[in-house]
């Protein structure tokens, strides 16, 4: 893939990968629901990495998470240059799996600026998740209400926090770092209205697992640079491209997909098949809202057509 202008060096090539999703990704597609579709390629994932981050540079808001990543909490127990570890009463209310969570249910089918408003007004309202649980649904649905779905939002929080009251003791979700992948996918599927995607947003967001949740921006783009066969959907294109994908690229080409996604309209220019190869480009259409004009990019992939 050839890069837009030259690539940016500002973060690591890749990022740090797990060690409990080492085994994840990058292989044989022998969990794929596509096993016969030998796409992508470790070496188009790195090239189409590159090109976005030459394109978008890493996106800021995703940053944070990016340098949890190269300090996980099992390299920091080891270091004798950093002090103790916080507890899980010490943490950082921010950065807990409990928040993340919530933040995740609340994005779902809204703007990132609206469900970051809600979480807030949340929050504020009820400053401690405790306040949550006792407040009424209607006090929580007029707190969360500029992030859309007030009441089916509302009833999953409350729903949330009172089945973990109940299995755990407290409002804490911090044990969820202890647990692998698969474990972490069957214990929130215990939750009523937590979907697998949001299940992959916190494994990759706040846990630090290599994963690779499938958004509507990344499903299009999979199906446009035919990652992914025709006739997949989201949970096939999930399930396809957690197989192909290296690990040690999920966490930067996810976070650069969602956005190119969001500030791209996508079209597939077909040319003439010869000897095998197809070259397909991207016209990137990259506007401002801001702004009346819009500014072009070709993003240009060839490959050899597995078939």
């Amino acid at each position: 893939m050839r890069a837009a202008r030259k690539r940016k060096q500002s973060h690591p090539q890749s990022s740090p990968r797990s060690p409990k999703s080492a085994a994840a990704g990058g292989g044989a597609a022998a969990g794929s629901p596509f096993p016969d579709h030998q796409r992508p390629t470790p070496v188009e994932c790195r090239s189409v990495r590159d090109d976005l981050l030459s394109l978008h540079g890493f996106p800021k808001e995703f940053i944070k998470y990016r340098d949890q990543r190269l300090k996980p909490k099992s390299q920091l127990k080891d270091s004798e240059n950093l002090g103790p570890l916080k507890n899980d009463g010490d943490l950082d209310e921010e950065e807990s799996v409990l928040n993340g969570l919530v933040k995740t249910i609340l994005s779902q089918n809204t703007t990132e600026l609206n469900s970051e408003r809600a979480f807030a007004s949340l929050k504020t309202a009820f400053p401690a998740w405790e306040d949550v649980l006792a407040a009424e649904s209607k006090d929580i649905e007029d707190a969360i209400r500029c992030g859309g779905l007030a009441p089916t939002k509302s009833a999953c929080i409350k729903n949330l926090l009172s089945l973990l009251l109940e299995k755990k003791g407290k409002l804490c979700m911090e044990y969820l770092r202890e647990l692998s992948i698969e474990e972490v996918k069957s214990e929130l599927s215990l939750f009523k209205g937590i979907g697998p995607k949001t299940v992959s947003c916190v494994l990759m967001f706040y846990l630090q697992h290599d994963d690779f949740p499938v958004d509507t921006h990344v499903f299009q783009i999979a199906k446009t640079m035919r990652w992914v066969p025709p006739m997949a959907d989201t949970k096939s294109t999930y399930l396809h491209l957690n197989q192909r994908i290296p690990g040690e690229l999920k966490f930067d080409l996810n976070c650069l997909l969602y956005t190119h996604g969001k500030v791209s309209i996508v079209k597939v220019l077909h040319q003439d098949d010869t000897e095998g190869i197809k070259e397909h480009q991207v016209l990137l259409l990259h506007g401002s809202s801001n702004s009346c004009s819009e500014k072009s990019y070709t993003v240009k992939a060839s490959v050899r057509d597995p078939s």
